[in-house]
């Protein structure tokens, strides 16, 4: 169960502090276990500070305390501290990433069979494509909707998620994307043939979350390939 642990300190070094905190990490390369920090100003206190550290499991976090450098920089931050630093563990029962949630909503919606339900709540009305397939960026919800049925009428397919990572507006996400050829698609009749191709997809999220801009890299290649396209010059 992924762990954190926030640090509520008051402090007016906290230059110092920063810089020590950045000793700290070059110390502990290769040996802490922290994942992920963030360092908070209270808005309406200058003085005022939070630290918020990720750790995979209470256990690692323990670990990482253990770590002499840890122990070290530890006294040598109180001692920069107007008073002393508080401490709250907390065991982690949700961790919702609602740009990713929503990015995964995405590619379950575009590959549902029948009808094309609406995107309004997924996708922003102005948004921006960029496909290397194409010669031209798509721009705006109807455009996207065509070429969501081109794919749609070409072949019933469903997206498998490889992974997905999620730093600020951006989320990149690797797919496996498996479908049968069950319609007309760039000029090919239909083969019934069953295809996979992967790719890799990095959307722009707006400040409501939905999707306002795409970057696309798949294998377009091969799937003509399987789908037999390129037999004819390969003789």
């Amino acid at each position: 169960m992924t762990f954190v642990q926030i640090i509520d300190c008051r402090t007016s070094h906290f230059d110092d502090i920063d810089r020590l905190m950045d000793t700290w990490v070059e110390q502990t390369k290769g040996k802490r276990t922290a994942t992920h920090a963030v360092v908070g100003k209270d808005h309406s206190d200058a003085s005022h500070f939070i630290e918020i550290v990720e750790f995979p499991s209470y256990e690692e976090a323990m670990r990482n305390s253990g770590l002499p450098e840890t122990d070290r920089i530890f006294q040598e931050m109180v001692a920069l501290c107007d008073e002393m630093p508080t401490f709250t563990d907390l065991d982690v029962v949700r961790d919702d990433q609602l740009q990713a949630v929503n990015v995964r909503r995405f590619f379950e919606t575009i590959a549902q069979k029948g009808e094309l339900p609406p995107l309004d709540d997924l996708v922003a009305e102005n948004y921006h494509d960029h496909d290397p397939g194409k010669e031209q960026d798509t721009l705006g919800m109807d455009a996207m909707r065509r070429d969501i049925g081109m794919w749609r009428g070409g072949f019933d397919f469903a997206f498998d998620i490889e992974d997905q990572i999620a730093q600020g507006d951006r989320v990149c996400t690797r797919w496996t994307w498996r479908g049968t050829h069950s319609g007309e698609f760039m000029g090919l009749p239909a083969t019934g043939r069953s295809v996979v191709m992967t790719g890799t997809t990095v959307f722009r999220c707006d400040e409501d979350g939905k999707l306002a801009e795409g970057w696309w890299q798949y294998d377009r290649l091969g799937l003509m390939a399987q789908l037999g396209a390129l037999d004819a010059l390969e003789q």
